[in-house]
């Protein structure tokens, strides 16, 4: 708890918490304990286990039939292959949400060595290659896309006011353009990706 002292928590109504969630905390994250990684792998392999029983033909086959079947059936080869190949689409699930995180936080800030040690420790160079739209140099004239949740948003600098503001198109085809009220370019992010997130689809999808 000592590495939350300090750190500021306005509430969206004050006229600062733009300017605070702008801010990188350092650290941003405490080490998972040995009890954090068992309860994700619980977790994990509950949302696995649901699509291998929606997956597999040998349980298909007993709800066609009309019956109830035993969990012992989990323990058929056949349906470990529906659980590995569940598994290979949760992998493919991580990485899609691997990759809006990062985007999200380099372009609200973060640099690759930071995604990189977010990422297991990888090197610069390796979180590059990586996720090579993360992170990028921002011109006042330049307007940079965003996938997130989903949906598209477009970020743009408003040269006459020297704001930011963004236009929208989330995941179940709702539509925004922010007026150029945003002071800096992380809020103009975090508000396009505050409507993206509010307007997920419900299977929540991230865009490649």
């Amino acid at each position: 708890m000592s590495d939350a002292v300090g750190i500021p928590t306005p509430d969206k109504s004050d006229d600062d918490f733009w300017t605070a969630v702008s801010q990188l905390v350092e650290p941003p994250w405490r080490e998972p304990t040995q009890d954090d990684a068992f309860t994700m792998d619980e977790e994990v392999h509950d949302a696995v286990r649901a699509l291998a029983e929606r997956i597999s033909t040998r349980l298909l086959a007993y709800r066609a039939a009309g019956k109830t079947y035993d969990p012992v059936l989990m323990a058929a080869p056949d349906v470990q292959l529906a659980l590995l190949r569940a598994l290979y689409e949760a992998k493919q699930s991580v990485d899609r949400l691997a990759e809006s995180a990062a985007t999200v936080a380099g372009r609200s800030g973060a640099n690759y060595a930071q995604l990189g040690a977010a990422w297991g420790g990888i090197k610069r160079q390796s979180a590059r290659l990586k996720w090579p739209h993360a992170v990028v140099r921002k011109s006042t004239s330049e307007s940079i896309p965003l996938h997130y949740a989903g949906g598209t948003a477009v970020v743009h600098h408003d040269a006459e006011t020297d704001a930011w503001w963004y236009t929208a198109t989330a995941a179940d085809q709702r539509e925004k353009e922010s007026d150029p009220v945003h002071g800096t370019y992380a809020e103009a992010i975090a508000g396009a990706t505050e409507f993206l997130l509010s307007h997920a689809t419900p299977d929540g999808g991230a865009s490649t």
